[in-house]
């Protein structure tokens, strides 16, 4: 197993850094195996189309598609969730139909270290097309604080700092780097009474940001309030909307695919039962036949989701000692001998990576980020991981089915910090992509299928603030009752549920 230690002592940090401009070096900010890579010509030629050849190619493979309403959506820019990564199964059925299946969408994702380069001129990668496209035109909004800009963060140093170094030469401005992590008493980054982020240097001393970009991912409620004078991409209600909550996420994509039933578009996601108590769900699994995922709606990087596909997969679940009330349960996709019976009688199962020397196939995911900027939204980074064992025909007594199926690289270590498992990371260049065996068409669906589950959450998140611009508690609270999750939003968030100013 390869892994990379991604500076977690830099989270214990008591002060803020200053990045200046001219200091990015791709060699802190993308895997060394990235440094080298040569990007596939499927994915060169993907990352260069605009969004009408897109939509032109997919309504054409999707002739019940309305052209119209898939170009508004694509050329809309949402309002609270504008950066974001979803994580996508490509499937099949019995019947051979394949498809592109959301399984969550992440809000401040991980991605452009592992995206190689398009061209040898542009070195900043994606890093530079979000500064660019997404974050420098809120600073152009109307009533911002006086302040600097900053970056804030709880894992993930060499993306975080490739941001903060490619918004230093974007802006000519020097750049506060801030930790904020989960668990500490006197982080270097606050927000006062009035909604004003500040960050803390090294001599003690607070300065007021007027605008921030943000990598903090890990319950970010407990740490970020809901209303901010400080323009924060992405805001957190973003998060609490499905970005970072699975249990909203697969409630706002019912909201979207009925909105947009009529024009034929719709959201792919795997048969989800929501707002399932810990005593009832086993009678949940067993409706799945025995095999499903059961997943903590607030986990993160891979950290509270269960594949159950035995007695005793479930009883080391319902033995786990859980922080929540409230859990979801999917069906699960597996292989084409154990899977999960989903929508309409429908089991999907992986398609897989290509059988290498061995015969072996392995589960394999997607992630695409994308970003939403004036006019619309634009891909920004792909790549996928496959899991640690290839998928077995049968199950056998035994079985870790994680192995088989579990697919994020990141690990927690017992310290805090966080190693990441890059032997399992499949780049889009010339070697990794031929092995996923998708075509540009799947890459279609798989961008429109992202930013559809991107819309759905801001659409919803849009509709957790009244006309006031007050945050709707008694909305959230019917749509998410978790005690647990409500005890963090009103403790741990300054002034989490009331307007700012």
């Amino acid at each position: 197993m390869t892994s990379v230690n991604l500076a977690a002592t830099d989270l214990h940090r008591s002060a803020a850094t200053q990045v200046e401009s001219g200091v990015f070096e791709p060699e802190r900010h993308f895997y060394p195996r990235v440094l080298n890579a040569q990007i596939h010509p499927y994915l060169s030629f993907f990352m260069r189309m605009d969004n009408a050849r897109i939509i032109k190619r997919f309504c054409h493979l999707n002739p019940r598609v309305d052209g119209q309403a898939l170009t508004k959506l694509l050329s809309t820019p949402t309002k609270h969730f504008r950066w974001a990564g979803a994580d996508l199964f490509h499937v099949t059925d019995d019947d051979g139909r394949r498809s592109m299946v959301v399984i969550e969408t992440n809000s401040c994702p991980s991605g452009n270290k592992s995206m190689p380069i398009l061209a040898d001129e542009d070195e900043q990668g994606g890093y530079q097309r979000i500064v660019n496209w997404t974050f420098l035109p809120h600073l152009k909004r109307k009533k911002l604080p006086t302040g600097a800009l900053a970056v804030l963060f709880d894992k993930n140093y060499p993306e975080v700092s490739g941001y903060a170094a490619a918004l230093a030469d974007a802006t000519g401005e020097n750049v506060w780097l801030a930790p904020m992590p989960r668990c500490s008493d006197d982080p270097p980054a606050r927000f006062d009474a009035q909604g004003v982020l500040q960050v803390r240097d090294s001599a003690g001393d607070w300065h007021p940001i007027r605008a921030a970009f943000r990598y903090v991912t890990q319950q970010p409620w407990t740490r970020l309030p809901l209303k901010t004078r400080t323009a924060v991409v992405n805001p957190v209600v973003a998060c609490l909307a499905g970005g970072r909550n699975k249990l909203m996420a697969s409630k706002a994509y019912d909201f979207f695919n009925a909105d947009v039933l009529d024009a034929g578009l719709g959201i792919h996601t795997p048969k989800t039962i929501r707002d399932v108590s810990l005593p009832a769900v086993p009678l949940h699994v067993e409706r799945f036949g025995g095999q499903a995922v059961v997943k903590v709606p607030y986990g993160n990087a891979g950290q509270g989701v269960y594949t159950i596909t035995s007695d005793a997969e479930l009883e080391a679940f319902m033995v786990t000692e859980h922080r929540y009330e409230r859990f979801i349960v999917q069906s699960l996709i597996g292989n084409a001998g154990w899977s999960s019976v989903g929508a309409a009688g429908r089991r999907l199962y992986h398609v897989g990576t290509v059988p290498n020397r061995k015969g072996d196939i392995f589960a394999a995911d997607l992630r695409c980020m994308v970003a939403a900027g004036p006019e619309g939204f634009r891909p920004i980074a792909l790549y996928a991981r496959r899991a640690r064992a290839p998928l077995a025909s049968k199950l056998e007594i035994g079985t870790d089915s994680w192995d088989m199926l579990g697919t994020n690289l990141s690990v927690k270590r017992d310290d805090g910090g966080w190693e990441s498992e890059t032997s399992r990371l499949m780049l889009m260049d010339r070697r990794d992509f031929n092995a996923l065996g998708l075509g540009i068409d799947d890459l279609v669906e798989a961008y429109v299928q992202t930013v559809m589950s991107v819309i759905a959450i801001d659409r919803l998140a849009q509709r957790l603030y009244n006309a006031k611009n007050a945050f709707r508690w008694r909305l959230f609270r019917s749509l998410d009752d978790d005690a647990a999750l409500a005890q963090e939003m009103r403790q741990g968030s300054p002034r989490p549920l009331e307007p700012v100013g």
